[in-house]
C-alpha cells in the first residue's frame, strides 16, 4: 500500500512539472493564449516619429532621440488599453520582424515598455537607420502598424554637440 502511494504521489508530482515546465516555457518563448494572428488595432491616421532628428542628420555619438505619437497614446507593457501602445525604437534594422509576433528585445529592437518618450543612445561611428515601431501591452504592432518612416543618421566624433529642443 506504501508502494502504490509512493508511486502514485511520484507520478502526480512528474506530471505537475512537467506542466509547470511547459507553461514557463511559454511564458519565455512569447506565447499566450491569444491567437498569434490577433493584434491590436491601431486608429486611423496613428503615427510615430521623430521630433528631434531628421533623416541625414550628423550627430555626436552620444546623443537624445526624441519619439512623438499622434493620434493613440501610451500605456505601458502589460497594460490593456484600445488605443495605446508602447514605443519601440529599431535600430540598424534591415528586415522587419514578424508583425504578427511580440517584438524580440534585442541590441537592435529597443522596448520602452515603462512608457518612455525618449532615450540616450551611444552608437559607433558611421551611418545608422532608425525607426519606430508602436506595440501593445504584449510588444505586438498594432494592425496597420503605427511605424515612422527609417530616418538615416551619421555618427561622427567630431560632430557638434546636439542642439537642445525648446
Amino acid at each position: 500500500m506504501k508502494t502504490r502511494v509512493f508511486l502514485h504521489t511520484v507520478f502526480l508530482r512528474a506530471v505537475l512539472l512537467m506542466l509547470s515546465a511547459s507553461l514557463f516555457a511559454a511564458e519565455v518563448s512569447g506565447e499566450s493564449n491569444e491567437s498569434d494572428s490577433h493584434r491590436s488595432p491601431s486608429s486611423d491616421g496613428a503615427s510615430v516619429g521623430f521630433a528631434n532628428l531628421h533623416n541625414g542628420d550628423v550627430l555626436p555619438p552620444e546623443f537624445t532621440v526624441i519619439f512623438t505619437i499622434s493620434g493613440m497614446g501610451i500605456a505601458p507593457a502589460g497594460v490593456a488599453i484600445d488605443n495605446t501602445g508602447h514605443h519601440h525604437l529599431l535600430i540598424d534594422v534591415t528586415e522587419l520582424p514578424d508583425l504578427n509576433q511580440p517584438l524580440p528585445a534585442t541590441d537592435n529592437i529597443r522596448h520602452f515598455g515603462k512608457g518612455q518618450s525618449q532615450t540616450s543612445l551611444n552608437l559607433p561611428e558611421g551611418e545608422h537607420s532608425l525607426q519606430l515601431l508602436l506595440a501593445d501591452q504584449v510588444h505586438r504592432p498594432h494592425d496597420p502598424p503605427v511605424m515612422s518612416e527609417v530616418i538615416v543618421i551619421t555618427v561622427a566624433a567630431d560632430a557638434p554637440p546636439q542642439a537642445e529642443e525648446e
